[in-house]
Parts: structure tokens; C-alpha cells; sequence
């Protein structure tokens, strides 16, 4: 397929489109359904869109890293935003972080005999539904990081069993 103006440059605009809304609403925390989900993958719309529309306007696009002061400063800018946002959150070195994380960081690192109780089971209960679940936790005194370790998929899981609808 030919790269063009007439699909790359609508492309662009209806994925921008759903970003801005779906941003917006996440920003707000006003959204709901699948406004995250379709945030997160077709944002990769979007990613295709602008590479298409900076191919198909490349002569042009090329003119602000050569000719303008302005559109230079601003991608300087925006270069240098980027590279910020990687920087670790301030208190993150001493143990911080979201709410999200500190509360997974507590639950994975708490014995079961302590999580259990949370769960309304028994722990030898909690224990068999993990095993069920194909998540070996040796004893009640045992962690959810001492038998997952750091992957966070099986994390997902154990606590999806833990406090999930059974």
C-alpha cells in the first residue's frame, strides 16, 4: 500500500482524536467500559498515523529540522519531556510509589496466614485455591514473592484468585 495523504493525514486525526478523549477521560478518571483498554492499543493506531503522515509530508517535516528555530525548540523540548518522564517518581527510592503498587507491594509480601483472614477463608483454603490455580505457596508463613518472584502475570493471577468471585 502507497503511503498517502488521503488515508495518513485522517488517520492521524481520528486516532488523536480517540487519544484525547480517552486521555482526557483517564486524566479526570472519569472513564469507564474500555476507554483504557482502547487507550493503550489503539494508541498504536495513532503511532501508525503520524509515521505515515510525517512519510507522506517528509519534504515539509524535514523543513523544521532544517529551517525553523521554533520547530526545533519545541521537538528539543518535547525531546527532553520524554526523557524526564523516565526518571523515577520523587520518594520511589524509598519505597513509595502509587497507591496501586504500594497495596501489590504489601500483598506480596505479606504471609499468607496474615492475607487470608482479607479473603474470609481459612489460610489452608487459600492455600488449596492458589494450588488450584497453579500457584504453589509453601505454608502459611510463605509469600506471594517468595513463590511468584517478580512475575508480575502470575501476581495478577494470585491475587485475581485471592479476592476475586469464586
Amino acid at each position: 500500500m502507497k503511503i498517502s495523504r488521503e488515508w495518513a493525514t485522517p488517520l492521524t486525526i481520528g486516532s488523536f482524536a480517540l487519544m484525547a478523549v480517552t486521555g482526557v477521560l483517564m486524566f479526570f478518571h472519569l472513564d469507564s467500559g474500555l476507554n483504557k483498554t482502547a487507550h493503550e492499543w489503539l494508541g498504536w493506531l495513532m503511532v501508525a498515523g503520524v509515521a505515515a503522515h510525517a512519510a507522506a509530508n517528509w519534504l515539509g517535516f524535514k523543513r523544521y529540522f532544517l529551517n525553523s528555530g521554533t520547530g526545533r525548540a519545541i521537538m528539543a523540548v518535547s525531546v527532553l519531556v520524554l526523557a524526564g518522564s523516565f526518571a523515577p517518581p520523587p520518594g520511589a527510592s524509598e519505597g513509595g510509589g502509587s497507591p496501586p503498587q504500594l497495596a501489590i507491594r504489601a500483598i506480596t509480601q505479606a504471609p499468607l496466614a496474615q492475607l487470608a483472614p482479607l479473603t474470609g477463608r481459612p489460610v489452608e483454603q487459600l492455600q488449596a485455591d492458589l494450588a488450584a490455580a497453579g500457584i504453589a505457596v509453601e505454608g502459611p508463613q510463605a509469600t506471594l514473592a517468595s513463590a511468584l518472584g517478580g512475575n508480575r502475570e502470575q501476581i495478577g493471577k494470585a491475587i485475581g484468585v485471592m479476592f476475586g468471585k469464586r
